[in-house]
């Protein structure tokens, strides 16, 4: 770019959104790449890359290919490169990442770990005792589960299920069965003939089997030693998949296994629901799901073994080369980290970080009274999200409260039968006690969203459960995804109805709540007890919009909030004002936010952005965003708070959202945005946000170049890493006593506007 492109204020430097994400998922890889973090951990890391890829392909690329297919195939992103063009260095650098994971695997990983005293066998390592063992536990507890899936040339490809294992066998007919020719039959063929099947690894069985403590002179010869020079224990596994590869024979009598290999499929998973079906709905969805699993293919993971086999399936599943990824090692890493389990290898593991009980409230004290003296912040998962669970409980059994409305996105938990697999816990607490709170009499609305997506089978079983219980339960809008999470309790107090709100930038799942970072208020402000009643109005029923008094909304006014908020900022500025950005969100893409950024940068704003994941703006270019800084931390959690931050002339206003600054949350789903007004709050925050730009631990930083570096301590610089301040932090406060009961003044009307 020439500095007459720089000084044109319509010069709009973007990065490809997708790009941009695969640029994300090798920042997760690098931390897998430090040698100075626990192996497992490392591995953690190595195993997050794995299923990100899987995700990507199954909905990012599947609608990149979909275009590419459309008529309007030369249509440009705003990155300026066509969807084919985006396709194409896409997975340039998926393959190099791939390579570079599978890389630290074989040559770090996995020796690490032997050294340590656990070792991953292959075939060609099993001793003799080895293979008595496996070939009794294969004849005695795989074998009966097996089903063989032939391929036939004339016959439709048998079903193969997204993301599963799976071994593929070229078969040839032993001689000896074959049909004795005679002379004068010159035309019969007596060359054996080649056959195709498919072996799916069935879920029921675990792929990891350990193998017995054989002592042998060799064993006592390698005995491992820890980092303090102990002996530690010899444990040897193998995995299933070469267990079936080694005796695939007993699956195909009178035939001959030649090659084989081991591969994984990644199916379109990009589907919409048919919105006006409103009838049906539930029906509709469970189509969609059942039709996912029936999508095209996207892309084939498989080991090396066999070109046949690769070529053949690549043509049955109409994949070009640049989609088939070959994998020198195992596939599904994630199936390895239930060896951080291992008692023998704690050392191995990072220790756990401790989880802090709020100070704000205590067993003595009812939530409604905590919260009645002022309002309330949590900061996952350095605090406990045990109050959350708590205020549906309550809620649940006070026999003063009457009502409890609540939007769920992604509660967590399984039913049985569904999701056991994922190793979530049996019930959701959240949904149980909106399930009691029913059973009790209490008139209970839960807006539930289907179109959450990899989660809808669950929050269909949650649904009809809840609605069994008695559960007013909403599905959601026609073409809007509701990604909103508010809860509102409304209990009779002293002759009236007295409203608490609680709000979050993560869902109400209590698993994710011990690793992703997020931040929750719980108020009963009248202000926003009121417009919370107007939202869930709006959700269950019929409205037209409504203004509101402190929160905002997407998508009829959130995105034009954040834009009269960074305009305010760059007006401010144009006068020689003091002006301030700071903001922390998942994903930047929207294309009016950016612009209004580079606005706001040329209008001389100071503008920080902790980004994790996606990030389309690119800073530091001079006369367009000089004056914008990004950093993303990847670290222990998952980041996945959103904070807003604007000087506003020294009237600092601070907000949180549920919102992404991304074009599918500003104007496709239903958002949230409410300020924390408390003073105290808001200070204590502002300094946090503060924080994440001296993190120089954990912390890359994007150039003009749209590339990303990871930042390191300077020669004599202190080391700071945020993520240990907050955790440091939380310790602290949560031995600070909750505070004095406080008189609370309450408005008996509705409050007037004061924007």
């Amino acid at each position: 770019m020439n500095n007459e492109e720089k000084n044109n204020e319509n010069f709009f430097p973007y990065i490809s959104r997708d790009i941009s994400w695969v640029d994300f998922n090798e920042r997760v890889l690098n931390e897998g790449l430090r040698k100075d973090k626990p192996l497992f951990e490392r591995l953690r890391f190595l195993s997050i890359v794995t299923s990100n890829f899987d995700e990507f392909f199954m909905v990012r690329v599947a609608a990149l290919k979909r275009l590419q297919k459309a008529e309007a195939v030369t249509e440009i992103d705003p990155c300026g490169l066509t969807s084919t063009q985006q396709l194409k260095i896409i997975t340039e650098k998926v393959h190099s990442i791939i390579k570079k994971q599978y890389d630290c695997i074989n040559e770090e990983i996995f020796p690490e770990l032997a050294k340590n005293g656990l070792s991953l066998l292959h075939p060609d390592s099993w001793s003799v005792p080895h293979l008595d063992f496996l070939d009794s536990f294969f004849v005695t507890q795989i074998y009966p589960v097996l089903t063989p899936l032939r391929l036939e040339a004339d016959k439709p490809m048998p079903f193969i299920e997204s993301r599963s294992l799976n071994v593929a066998f070229l078969l040839e007919q032993e001689s000896t069965n074959l049909p004795s020719a005679t002379p004068s039959d010159e035309l019969f063929d007596t060359t054996p003939k080649e056959m195709m099947v498919i072996v799916p690894l069935p879920s029921v069985l675990n792929r990891l089997i350990w193998l017995p403590d054989y002592d042998t002179p060799e064993k006592s010869e390698t005995t491992a030693l820890g980092t303090a020079g102990i002996e530690k224990e010899k444990l040897q596994l193998a995995l299933l998949e070469d267990v079936i590869v080694t005796w695939g024979a007993y699956l195909f009598p009178g035939f001959r296994v030649k090659e084989h290999m081991t591969f994984k499929i990644n199916r379109d998973s990009d589907f919409s629901v048919d919105e006006q079906r409103d009838e049906d709905y539930v029906e509709a969805m469970v189509e969609v799901l059942e039709g996912r699993e029936r999508a095209d293919v996207i892309r084939m993971v498989y080991t090396p073994g066999s070109e046949k086999l690769k070529e053949e399936l690549a043509k049955r599943f109409s994949l070009e080369n640049d989609f088939l990824f070959k994998i020198d090692g195992s596939i599904n890493l994630a199936d390895f980290i239930e060896l951080s389990n291992v008692a023998s290898l704690e050392e191995l593991i990072e220790k756990p970080w401790k989880i802090y009980k709020s100070a704000d409230f205590n067993e003595e004290t009812p939530m409604w009274d905590r919260i009645s003296q002022g309002d309330v912040m949590l900061h996952l998962p350095y605090q406990s999200f045990e109050p959350v669970i708590r205020f549906f409980q309550e809620a649940a059994n006070d026999p003063q409260v009457i009502s409890i409305k609540t939007a769920l996105y992604r509660t967590g938990g399984a039913i049985p039968g569904i999701g056991q697999h994922s190793g979530l816990s049996a019930y959701s607490p959240v949904v149980r006690a909106l399930e009691q709170a029913a059973l009790n009499g209490k008139h209970v609305t839960a807006v539930v969203e289907l179109k959450a997506r990899f989660d809808e089978e669950r929050n269909i079983s949650w649904a009809n459960r809840l609605e069994k219980a008695g559960v007013i339960v909403v599905y959601g809008l026609s073409n809007l995804k509701i990604h909103s999470k508010i809860s509102l309790v409304l209990r009779r107090e002293n002759e009236r109805i007295k409203r608490y709100v609680h709000l979050s930038t993560g869902n109400y799942n209590d698993r994710t709540a011990r690793y992703y970072e997020d931040l929750c208020l719980f108020t009963c402000r009248e202000d926003i007890a009121y417009d919370a009643n107007l939202i869930f109005n709006m959700l269950t029923g019929y409205s037209t919009v409504q203004k509101m008094n402190r929160l905002a909304i997407a998508p009829t006014g959130l995105k034009r909030r954040f834009l009269e908020l960074i305009e305010r900022e760059a007006s401010r500025a144009s006068h020689n004002y003091p002006a301030k950005i700071i903001a922390k969100m998942n994903s930047l893409t929207d294309v009016d936010v950016i612009k209004a950024l580079y606005a706001a940068s040329r209008a001389g704003v100071k503008i920080f952005l902790c980004v994790r994941g996606i990030c389309t703006l690119i800073p530091g270019v001079s006369g367009v965003s000089e004056n914008i800084n990004v950093i993303s931390v990847i670290d222990h959690y998952l980041e996945h708070s959103r904070v807003y931050y604007f000087l506003n002339g020294g009237a600092e206003e601070l907000y949180l959202s549920s919102a992404d600054w991304m074009l599918r949350n500003l104007e496709k789903r239903v958002e949230i945005l409410f300020p924390v007004q408390d003073e105290k709050l808001r200070g204590d925050l502002i300094a946090v946000l503060g924080n994440y730009f001296r993190d120089n631990c954990q912390v890359s930083v994007l150039d003009s170049e749209g590339k990303w570096t990871l930042l390191k301590p300077a020669n004599g610089e202190k080391p700071f890493r945020i993520q240990k301040e907050m955790l440091s932090r939380a310790a602290k406060t949560s031995d600070i006593p909750s505070p004095a009961k406080m008189e609370y003044t309450v408005r008996r009307s509705p409050p007037a506007s004061n924007n």
